[in-house]
């Protein structure tokens, strides 16, 4: 059950600034911030159960829209949450820095359902999640999001972030439970992560993977795995045998179809608008039956590896662990079929 649904109503709109003390924060399990009864109160939070042996509570705050956060955790929900909103309209959350040391903001997509992107083209047009630094950094969402998170780097910036939820149709079921929270520089994803695991084995998804789905057009970032004590290598596959389709089948002779030659020229990077870039200097293609075979730097079409040698892996290890998405501008010729987008299991091996 999400932690928000036990509250019955949110408070009204309004511009406040949302401002937690920090002077009883502890080190306990807690999904808000560990307060006095008292400043929980005063700060319009929401006490969910006791913290700190019995002294403290829970404290959990919840904004939405035309607000402005600034505390360690904050959860930003739709107006209408734990119910749906229909209307149109702009919503628009300000998240200002609670010290000089917070390095990154991570969100959390507890629930994200939003329209989804142009069927054709990966545009987002209908909804439209941007979160923005009011420069050159910005990450543009839309369609289905739970359980997804994403990192964004704040070293430098002085301005408050700013999160849109741009709603341009009405009667269009939506929902949103984002928690935001504020990351000290010790505690930071890696530099240039997007999106950062950090557990032995787990799955990645592209942005908007889900039944009838399509993969995002605009996309460019990393996805790191935190690489765990006593392993040196991780192994990647498919999730099922349809959870790979990045554009049109492509021949099994062409880059990115996972039988293609090793290289990495720029000119074939060209053959493919939308890839996953992985890793490739001295790892291994696994395919069935233990038969090493050669590792492809791209992959894309709708294969991870050539039609014939599935299930396959892809073992690599090249520290740090990553792989790259990047996904070009829409094009209005090619099907959402052949572009749902890319799950992939992932397990780190241990050395050797």
């Amino acid at each position: 059950m999400s932690l928000l649904n036990s509250i019955s109503h949110l408070k009204p709109k309004s511009h406040r600034s949302i401002y937690v003390v920090n002077l009883y924060l502890l080190l306990i399990i807690c999904l808000g911030v560990c307060l006095n009864p008292y400043e929980c109160k005063i700060q319009h939070g929401e006490a969910l159960g006791p913290c700190a042996l019995g002294f403290g509570v829970c404290c959990v705050f919840t904004a939405t829209c035309d607000e402005e956060i600034e505390n360690n955790v904050t959860y930003f929900v739709n107006p209408d949450f734990p119910g749906l909103t229909q209307q149109s309209g702009e919503c628009i959350i300000k998240i200002k820095k609670i010290a000089s040391d917070i390095s990154q903001i991570r969100l959390d997509f507890t629930h994200f359902n939003l329209g989804q992107p142009n069927r054709k083209t990966g545009v987002c047009e209908v909804d439209v999640f941007t979160l923005s630094d009011g420069n050159s950094q910005n990450v543009v969402l839309c369609g289905q999001n739970s359980g997804e998170h994403l990192y964004f780097d704040v070293d430098n910036m002085k301005d408050p972030l700013t999160i849109t939820m741009n709603l341009t149709q009405e009667n269009l079921f939506r929902i949103w439970e984002i928690k935001i929270s504020q990351i000290e520089f010790n505690r930071r994803a890696p530099a240039g992560c997007r999106q950062y695991h950090q557990s032995r084995q787990g799955e990645i998804r592209t942005m908007n993977y889900a039944i009838n789905g399509r993969h995002l057009a605009n996309q460019d970032y990393n996805v790191c795995i935190r690489q765990e004590e006593g392993m040196c290598s991780v192994a990647y596959e498919p999730c099922d045998d349809n959870s790979f389709k990045i554009g049109p089948p492509i021949a099994a002779d062409d880059p990115g179809s996972g039988d293609g030659p090793l290289t990495n020229s720029l000119a074939e990077f060209r053959e493919c608008n939308d890839r996953i870039i992985m890793p490739c200097d001295s790892e291994d293609f696994i395919m069935p039956g233990g038969i090493m075979g050669m590792c492809n730097l791209l992959h894309c079409g709708n294969t991870f590896c050539s039609s014939g040698d599935r299930p396959c892996k892809i073992e690599s290890s090249i520290k740090p662990f990553s792989i790259r998405v990047q996904f070009g501008p829409g094009t209005k010729d090619e099907s959402p079929e052949d572009n749902l987008g890319m799950c992939l299991k992932f397990e780190q091996l241990p050395c050797t």
